[in-house]
């Protein structure tokens, strides 16, 4: 009973399909006479079930790898699900293509699809036998192995084994669909399109998909290169993978080559000679292996490699969703050419790395990125740490120079790099470059040295310190009190200074400034609204996005997205549009332009980088940055070329950098912005800028500089109403601070800021400051020398530190950006937090003047 089951089961489908293909034409009278008169009546319930069947077959593209390309065109890394590189039929040596028909399908030139000759002989085998084997051309292997490759790919694991189901009447129904598919693909398609297809499609064994990734992967020549050894190797790979690869299983890869070999010689391919001279090859002599991994972790580069392929997977272009976006990333056969400059690269790791050595024994990090004015693009990043999952000593995933969901961290505090933006706040309200700053005289003195202690009366509001009081100090005793000129205060990093600056013009308005420039927290949330996060930059971002508004100003007020990529071509070399290419003036170029010609002085004669100004001549422009206890110090710099920022502190803990050995130099005392980040910066500068031309920044306007200013009358002594109706009278608005110290009669102006007799914008606010009455207090010089350590430090009055506002920055993310689940996991980013959680209150708050 069985056996008559299996044998109408197999003359019902093969009949219903003769019959079908003899009204084709496709199959002789011959062949269908039999198989019709076997079945009877049953083959009437065949040809209705193939009709039923489908018949449009699409030969649809195929998953292949994807290539992310540095800026010279060498290969950073390539994304894969599965390692496939497609390539036309022309591109694959002839002999490959004579070995595969030979020993797959030596008739594949002569049928339309299905084999008449084999499919009598396995007619009569699979009754016997109860199995659908046998009979299979190249163009029906073709149709199995894209309909599985097809249902992997949609994640429907059912329908891939169905697929290749072979027993049963599943496999049955599967051998018949297989065979209406390669038909109609047979009339649709060429056999040159066929073959090509099949040989981009099939596995080849060691996890290499299609002939061009295999010849690579085993031989190390392209697919057009192979010869006939290799080739016939190769075609013998792919009827049994995974027991006849020349790597695992050479004895049996040979084996099965000699029978390529033969298949070859009796169809007429190869000659007698070529046949004993391939088969006597070693066929050892011809590998060399080359491995290449879809995880960025054997990348050269990588933490670029992450930060790219992060930053993609964020990219509207690719997809709708995230996960449609690594689908295409991974089986797109996509090129992505990056920014990224391998002999920048190559620079910025020489100087860090001899700077601040990998794994010293003071446990210090230290990290570059370099972007590009006018566009955003990224060139090139580095860091003295290997690239690892497993964190240790010098080890770590942690991508120190971008924000948490591009592979890095949350951030590092940024110290007096902050008051670029109060400067820029400044001009746009109409500071101009000559203007001084009415610096309080200092209240008092602590541990800490003199200090001048702000109150909610100068910080008012939504951005102010409520209850809090405000202690600021200045660094290696810089006196507070008196008219100073903003480039001073700027070239010396004069927190007492800028703290007065901010109070004026608004420590919101600042803030707005920076989040407009694109500054937020390494986890993605906004900054804080406290002065000292604000003014002294005590709130954790990343040398990324401190780089880029740098860069903004470089580019005349500019601002562009920053991106490590510069254009995506899909497979058939299209180009997929970028999302955030496009570029917006923030600030006017006057505005810009002064700002630079501020920030010029810092690398001037008094400025806090005089020592790293660049060579030759070269003009630039940037800001030191120190957090308390010089947890962190930074320098941020740009010519009209580059924008740069170097970061070196702990990663990890808030051990201030205090008397430590880095490699072979031993500092003395805190280390400053000045002391290693800014020779970092100087020493990359001058290598990369080597041999371009040394260009000037842009002046600004005389209409800038001089138009629409007036002088600041002297109102000293004045009554505040007498004094508010001759600053207004001027063309200024008047705003009135809090009472200071001053020999000056109470409740008259003790000053006013811009002072008396320098000049302001018309338009713009003078603050005027009435006296108390009370002398005001001078710090003695000794305790100004003695006291006062090599850092500037702001604390609070109160002991307690004040509960955080519901403004204030959320801790940082316990977990960073992860790759794919192809690439290795990446650990916490926990390792990449702010120095101290106490650097978002008033209490902590702090900044070097270096």
């Amino acid at each position: 009973m069985r056996q008559t089951s299996r044998i109408a089961s197999v003359m019902s489908l093969l009949g219903g399909f003769v019959a079908v293909a003899m009204t084709m034409g496709l199959l002789t009278a011959g062949l269908v006479i039999p198989a019709v008169g076997v079945a009877g009546q049953a083959t009437n319930n065949g040809i209705k079930l193939f009709n039923q069947m489908p018949s449009d077959f699409q030969m649809n593209p195929l998953a292949q790898q994807s290539r992310i390309l540095a800026a010279d065109g060498t290969t950073i890394g390539t994304p894969f699900n599965e390692n496939r590189i497609v390539v036309p039929l022309n591109k694959i040596a002839p002999v490959m293509q004579h070995a595969q028909v030979a020993i797959e399908d030596e008739r594949f030139y002569e049928h339309g699809g299905v084999d008449p000759r084999g499919l009598l002989r396995a007619i009569s085998s699979n009754v016997m036998s109860g199995g659908t084997q046998g009979a299979s051309t190249l163009t029906q292997q073709y149709v199995k192995v894209a309909i599985q490759n097809q249902a992997l790919a949609a994640g429907n694991k059912n329908a891939a084994a169905n697929a290749v189901a072979r027993s049963g009447m599943q496999g049955y129904v599967r051998k018949l669909q297989e065979l209406k598919y390669a038909v109609t693909l047979e009339q649709k398609y060429s056999k040159q399109q066929i073959l090509d297809g099949y040989l981009n499609l099939v596995y080849f064994g060691d996890q290499q998909y299609g002939v061009e990734a295999a010849s690579l992967h085993y031989f190390g020549v392209h697919a057009s290169q192979l010869t006939l050894p290799m080739a016939a190797t190769l075609a013998g790979v792919v009827n049994a993978p995974g027991v006849t690869d020349p790597i695992n299983n050479p004895e049996a890869a040979t084996t099965r080559r000699n029978q390529v070999l033969g298949k070859m010689y009796q169809q007429g391919y190869i000659s007698y000679k070529e046949y004993t001279d391939a088969t006597n090859h070693d066929l050892k002599s011809d590998l060399k292996v080359t491995n290449i991994s879809s995880s960025c972790a054997s990348s050269k580069y990588p933490y670029f490699c992450y930060y790219v392929y992060d930053w993609l997977l964020g990219e509207p272009s690719l997809g709708a969703t995230r996960k449609e976006r690594e689908a295409k990333l991974k089986g797109g056969g996509l090129t992505i050419q990056t920014s990224f400059d391998p002999k920048l690269a190559a620079i910025l790791d020489k100087q860090i790395k001899a700077k601040v050595p990998v794994n010293n024994s003071a446990g210090i990090q230290s990290a570059a990125i370099v972007v590009q004015p006018g566009t955003g693009l990224v060139l090139a990043s580095s860091q003295n740490t290997s690239y690892s999952n497993n964190t240790g000593s010098g080890r770590t995933a942690i991508n120190y120079t971008v924000p948490t969901d591009m592979g890095g961290g949350s951030g590092f505090t940024f110290g007096s790099a902050a008051k670029f933006f109060a400067v820029i706040t400044a001009v746009q309200k109409g500071r101009s470059i000559d203007s001084d700053i009415m610096v309080p005289n200092f209240s008092g003195t602590d541990k800490n040295g003199p200090y001048v202690r702000f109150t909610n009366k100068e910080f008012p509001g939504e951005c102010g310190l409520g209850n809090e009081d405000w202690d600021v100090h200045n660094s290696e005793g810089h006196k507070s009190g008196g008219p100073m000129p903003l480039v001073k205060a700027t070239a010396g990093s004069i927190n007492t200074a800028f703290a007065q600056l901010a109070s004026e013009i608004g420590v919101c308005d600042i803030r707005d400034t920076m989040t407009k420039f694109g500054l937020k927290h390494g986890d993605g949330s906004a900054l804080n609204k406290t002065p000292s996060g604000i003014v002294l930059g005590s709130q954790a971002v990343t040398p990324l996005s401190l780089a880029n508004a740098y860069a903004t100003i470089a580019a005349d007020g500019k601002y562009c997205e920053p991106r490590p990529v510069k254009a995506i071509t899909d497979a058939n070399g299209k180009q997929l549009k970028l999302t955030g290419s496009d570029c917006k003036q923030l600030v006017s170029k006057d505005v810009a332009r002064t700002v630079t010609k501020i920030f010029e002085t810092v690398l001037e004669p008094g400025g806090t980088a005089y020592e790293s100004r660049l060579s030759g001549g070269r003009v630039s422009a940037g800001k030191t940055g120190t957090v308390e206890n010089a947890t962190q110090s930074w320098f941020v710099g740009y010519t009209p070329q580059l924008a740069t920022a170097v970061w070196v502190g702990h990663a990890d803990n808030e051990k201030p950098l205090k008397d430590v050995r880095i490699g072979n130099t031993f500092y003395q005392g805190y280390l400053y912005g000045s002391t290693v980040a800014a020779p970092i910066w100087k020493a990359v500068m001058d290598e990369a800028l080597k041999g371009q031309p040394k260009t000037n920044f842009p002046e600004p306007s005389e209409a800038a500089l001089n138009a629409n200013r007036a002088t600041v009358p002297n109102v000293v002594g004045q009554r505040p109403d007498n004094a508010r109706s001759m600053l207004e009278s001027a063309g200024f608005k008047v705003q009135e601070g809090s009472a200071q110290d001053s020999r000056m009669f109470a409740g008259r102006i003790a000053f006013t800021s811009p002072s008396s007799g320098s000049k302001a914008a018309k338009g713009s606010t003078v603050t005027m400051y009435p006296s108390t009455g009370r002398a005001a207090y001078v710090a003695p010089s000794s305790s100004v020398q003695a006291a006062a350590p090599r850092r500037t430090q702001a604390t609070s009055r109160s002991t307690t530190a004040p509960k955080p506002s519901s403004t204030s920055a959320p801790k940082p993310s316990s977990t960073s950006a992860k790759p794919s689940s192809t690439s290795a996991p990446k650990p916490s980013s926990t390792s990449a937090k702010p120095s101290s959680t106490k650097a978002d209150k008033p209490k902590a708050t702090a900044s070097s003047s270096k």
